[in-house]
């Protein structure tokens, strides 16, 4: 069933960025194939997700799960209408994900300095001198490209603790003056609750508009969906979601579970806000990437329950 199907014949209310492939994946004790990657892509892209992270260009030695990141960018632009993203911390990262054929390109920008050091070696502060030295790369390759930014531990951090609200706005409003079309509010250490997250994105987009980006949640303390919501109901359209919660974050002790790609499918398709996204095919996607990473700990509360007797996507939107 193609996106448009999946959400009635209509264009979807929110965009669901799956981002399991990096995100999921740099977490796994084990190394997914490279071919197991492509048929799990595929089969995320044939449930109608249109935004994928494949990978992050970063040196194999710190991630070896993501060693392949050109093959599986090079494997992913063959499925139609995807949008190949990649993750990149740095100006090299950014070459290599530009020369494999990457469509946008994420940089981390943690507004914890602690965290910032851990994870890319650079204070928030020379991370928006990359953020504008990779848009100069783009422009330069192909301005096409896209080019977001995810202000990681906007809500707190594991290292630092508290992270002043008035630094996560201030670093957001420099990355879009360095040229970053997006940015959004990265809840890397699920640390984040509902009311923090409805004022921290109002904010947001008071001062960017247009330009504020994606909510990405994690479950740690089982507050990803209640938190999506929250962002939902401030104007937010874009989610950051990884199939199975796989994921957290390496150089944030502490973090795990991603908010769950069925789950928030599940809860905006109850709700009657399309996501594009078929959810038959989403559990068979499920299946796909049980069968690559074998033994692996799949989470998610509606692919355990089921769907409710009777329960059709389409009756949704009535």
């Amino acid at each position: 069933m193609s996106q448009v199907l999946a959400s009635g014949g209509k264009k979807p209310d929110v965009q669901i960025s799956e981002v399991g492939p990096r995100d999921g994946l740099q977490s796994t004790k084990r190394i997914m194939a490279t071919a197991d990657k492509l048929r799990w892509i595929a089969a995320l892209h044939a449930a109608g997700l249109r935004e994928i992270e494949v990978g992050s260009f970063v040196p194999p030695k710190l991630l070896p799960q993501m060693a392949d990141a050109a093959e599986v960018v090079a494997g992913a632009r063959l499925l139609p209408g995807l949008t190949v993203m990649a993750l990149v911390p740095n100006q090299k990262g950014a070459s290599a994900a530009l020369a494999a054929g990457a469509h946008k390109l994420t940089l981390p920008v943690s507004a914890s300095e602690a965290h910032s050091m851990a994870n890319v070696r650079c204070t928030p502060l020379q991370m928006v001198d990359e953020v504008r030295a990779v848009v100069a790369l783009r422009d330069a390759h192909d301005p096409a490209v896209g080019v977001e930014v995810g202000i990681s531990t906007a809500f707190g951090c594991t290292l630092q603790g508290r992270v002043e609200e008035d630094d996560v706005i201030r670093l957001a409003v420099l990355c879009a003056e360095a040229g970053a079309q997006e940015v959004g509010l990265s809840d890397t250490t699920g640390y984040a609750n509902p009311a923090q997250v409805r004022r921290l994105f109002r904010r947001l987009r008071a001062e960017l508009g247009e330009r504020a980006g994606a909510a990405h949640m994690h479950n740690t303390r089982g507050l990803g969906l209640a938190n999506c919501l929250a962002a939902f109901e401030e104007g937010v359209t874009t989610f950051d979601a990884s199939q199975a919660g796989l994921g957290g974050c390496p150089y944030a002790p502490g973090a795990s579970g991603n908010v769950v790609t069925e789950d928030l499918v599940f809860m905006f398709e109850a709700m009657g806000v399309r996501t594009g996204v078929d959810m038959a095919r989403l559990l068979e996607a499920r299946e796909v990437l049980a069968r690559g990473l074998p033994e692996e700990p799949l989470y998610g509360m509606t692919p355990e329950a089921g769907l409710p007797k009777g329960y059709a996507m389409e009756a949704a939107h009535v």
